[in-house]
């Protein structure tokens, strides 16, 4: 007899990682993939597929569908990450989508999140949480769209400071075997790499004025 898996447990970046899902990255709390269709009609039969496969299984992705290609990103919104819910689904995904000849790609996944420094991460989002029409996200010092739609507001906790002429920085999270070559790539670009002190979570980068940017990865992260 094996236990049974709770569907309402979330389940982390270590144990997606491990779960034989190649076509699927964790990123950021779901689970996302993105499928080469190589032309609209391709994608709209196998968004339909998975339609059809998602009612069966009452539990429905997010999909943005391109004219090349068919991203999908799944999360159990009940409990706000990912369970054995989604690993299933993604599994049937995958099998529809080799059925229909098309291939997985998923060194293109990725997720912008914007990070705004603040000795304040407990007033502050607050309020960007009312001028966007955003929710605050469990403990977590972010504010998400809840649509999906928008990129999330993260908060970075920084010692008080008078106000300077930049406060943002980009975070882009890439999963890890990419982050290397983005890094190179925007090196490569007249960037400089500030530390790699926190690698492989983040490293930070700065352009050629000073504004910084963190390539992230899922490796070493707590959420």
């Amino acid at each position: 007899m094996t236990d049974e898996v709770d569907p309402k447990a979330r389940i982390g970046y270590e144990q997606v990682r491990d779960s034989g899902l190649d076509d699927w990255r964790w990123l950021l709390g779901g689970l996302h993939a993105r499928f080469a269709t190589g032309d609209f009609v391709t994608g709209i039969a196998l968004a339909q597929d998975i339609a059809a496969a998602a009612e069966e299984a009452n539990h429905h992705p997010d999909l943005d569908l391109r004219y090349p290609f068919l991203a999908v990103k799944l999360v159990s919104h009940d409990v706000g990450g990912v369970t054995s819910r989604d690993l299933e689904l993604a599994r049937r995904i995958s099998e529809l989508a080799a059925s229909a000849g098309v291939a997985a790609d998923p060194a293109k996944v990725k997720v912008l999140e914007l990070a705004l420094d603040t000795p304040d991460v407990q007033e502050v989002p607050t309020f960007w949480e009312a001028v966007l029409d955003f929710k605050s996200h469990g403990d977590a010092p972010e504010v998400i769209d809840p649509d999906g739609r928008i990129t999330t507001l993260w908060f970075q906790k920084t010692e008080p400071h008078d106000e300077p002429r930049q406060r943002f920085h980009l975070d882009i999270v890439v999963p890890i075997e990419e982050a290397q070559a983005r890094i190179d790539a925007a090196l490569a670009a007249g960037g400089t790499l500030v530390t790699d002190e926190h690698a492989p979570a983040f490293w930070i980068l700065a352009d050629a004025d000073g504004n910084k940017a963190c390539v992230c990865t899922p490796e070493g992260r707590t959420g």
